[in-house]
């Protein structure tokens, strides 16, 4: 099985990865994913599955995603990332990776206030363990680096341009939630683009979420899935994605795919062109952002827990 597509680093700027900076916005990510759900080898739509999950979505209700304090939904989306380590976390009695990091930084704001810009943007990897109940081992202290990094740019990003406020980067934006996802790129750990038979693919997971957990943006409906790991294996265990036998064998085997490449790719992409498709099929009475939630919801069941998931060390999700 081909494990790498035509891809370049698994992260950094646009401008190491794709020969140009560039800002994409929802509409992108639709384009750029159909294209490679048409080109895809290691990933396939099963249309009658599709079709079967759409109308199951009919008969139940969904839910409005959850709103979040600006500060907060920044803060926490910054280091909405690391599924690929959190194998080797320590969690929160029976709670996933994803849910410790957040309830453990609402403990941190619950107890001690809102991280200010400036102190985030000298935040350590060891202050990163603190906050999220870790050790400094491997790999977990790459993570912890990373979660810093984030942090640091995000707080020097706030000081330079906002004067160090949350709401003022969010109000610079308007009723617009697609220009918060254009300027949150401009930190090069938000720059979501991968690099898939010479086309650009952009997927803004942690830039698009950002826009959808603060909310009350005009736009939000035009927003895409938030391309992760779990919902590609939500919707691979309902039967909607249908990947080839060397890349299921890899992912049952626990085996971490490569950052933005071929299985990688696919996966994610597919996984919101096949969203796209449901919100078609249901004549766009609920919205991609609506169905992401419906979705990472259903995968905190056992039954989806039960099978391994997809894994990759990025920053992106």
């Amino acid at each position: 099985m081909p494990t790498t597509a035509p891809s370049g680093p698994s992260w950094g700027s646009n401008s190491t990865r794709l020969g140009v900076a560039e800002v994409f916005g929802p509409d992108d990510v639709r384009a750029a994913c159909a294209f490679v759900a048409e080109r895809a080898a290691l990933v396939r739509i099963d249309d009658a599955a599709l079709e079967n999950l759409a109308q199951s979505v009919r008969s139940e209700p969904v839910a409005e995603p959850d709103r979040l304090d600006v500060d907060f939904a920044l803060t926490f989306n910054a280091v909405n990332f690391g599924s690929g380590w959190h194998p080797y976390m320590s969690k929160l009695r029976g709670k996933s990776g994803n849910v410790t990091l957040s309830t453990l930084l609402r403990k941190r704001f619950d107890a001690d206030g809102a991280f200010t810009a400036a102190e985030l943007a000298r935040v350590t990897a060891d202050d990163c363990a603190r906050v999220f109940g870790q050790h400094l081992h491997p790999p977990v202290d790459e993570l912890m680096g990373l979660f810093a990094q984030s942090w640091n740019d995000l707080g020097r990003f706030l000081l330079d341009r906002f004067d160090g406020s949350f709401s003022g980067l969010v109000e610079s934006v308007g009723d617009s939630g697609v220009r918060l996802v254009a300027l949150l790129q401009e930190m090069p750990m938000y720059r979501d683009v991968a690099s898939y038979s010479g086309r650009a693919v952009p997927l803004l997971k942690r830039a698009q979420i950002s826009a959808s957990d603060i909310g009350g943006f005009a736009d939000l409906n035009t927003l895409t899935l938030f391309a992760d790991n779990l919902i590609p294996h939500v919707l691979r265990i309902e039967g909607v994605l249908v990947l080839d036998d060397d890349l299921a064998a890899d992912i049952d085997a626990q085996r971490l795919l490569e950052p933005g490449g071929q299985a990688e790719t696919e996966l994610r992409a597919v996984a919101v062109h096949a969203v796209e498709r449901m919100v078609a099929e249901l004549d766009g009475a609920v919205a991609a952002r609506q169905l992401d939630n419906l979705l990472w919801r259903r995968g905190q069941e056992p039954r989806f827990k039960a099978t391994p998931r997809p894994r990759a060390r990025t920053i992106y999700y």
